[in-house]
């Protein structure tokens, strides 16, 4: 494994292919106060570039915003829903294919409540992740091994995920209806940056 550190944008010369694993690191959870600070991805063949956004966010990204415009690559996340909502409030639209594993586990693991990118590697992978710095400051300009190593745990195993997850959701019959989510995510990260994150559209 090998983890690639870059300054606001990726370098012209990486080709991440036509699959891509992508997470966000922000100063917190609140769409309207917390920036982004680190967009994490991987091609799922066990190396991770971590791109790092400076707080003035003077220098664009375009190589990034290319990449999550292109309709031909599907983008992987866990918890898709507040990764969309952070790229598309600072970075650019996300476009193409969504696949969501946190998702696809509700659908596919209805045995568990438990569907943390923690509890499913440890499950499906038999990969156990530790998550001290989940709670650290993204914001430092300058990231620790530690803060590295776990940035890259949460896309360097989202591919082999997917593959567990979909073989139980083709199994169950629920492979469309997973789909049909995803397709829905945009319009619900829609109703995220428009201030109603907190509103069931469809309770009674």
């Amino acid at each position: 494994m090998s983890i690639f550190l870059h300054q606001n944008d990726l370098p012209d010369n990486v080709s991440l292919g036509k699959s891509i694993a992508i997470d966000t690191e922000t100063k917190g959870l609140n769409l309207n106060r917390d920036r982004l600070c680190l967009i994490q991805l991987s091609d799922g063949n066990g190396d991770a570039h971590l791109v790092q956004i400076a707080a003035e966010k003077k220098q664009k990204s375009p190589n990034i915003e290319a990449l999550l415009k292109d309709e031909t690559v599907e983008k992987l996340f866990h918890f898709a829903r507040f990764d969309l909502a952070v790229l598309m409030r600072d970075i650019s639209p996300v476009l193409g294919p969504i696949y969501c594993t946190k998702i696809a586990s509700k659908l596919a693991r209805t045995y568990s409540d438990r569907h943390g990118l923690k509890e499913l590697c440890s499950e499906l992978l038999s990969i156990e992740l530790s998550k001290q710095q989940q709670s650290t400051d993204w914001g430092s300009e300058v990231l620790s091994e530690a803060q590295k190593n776990y940035a890259a745990s949460d896309v360097l195993f989202l591919h082999r995920l997917k593959v567990k997850l979909s073989e139980q959701l083709r199994r169950e019959g629920r492979l469309e209806i997973a789909q049909h989510c995803f397709d829905f995510l945009a319009h619900r990260v829609a109703l995220d940056l428009a201030g109603f994150e907190d509103l069931d559209i469809f309770h009674h």
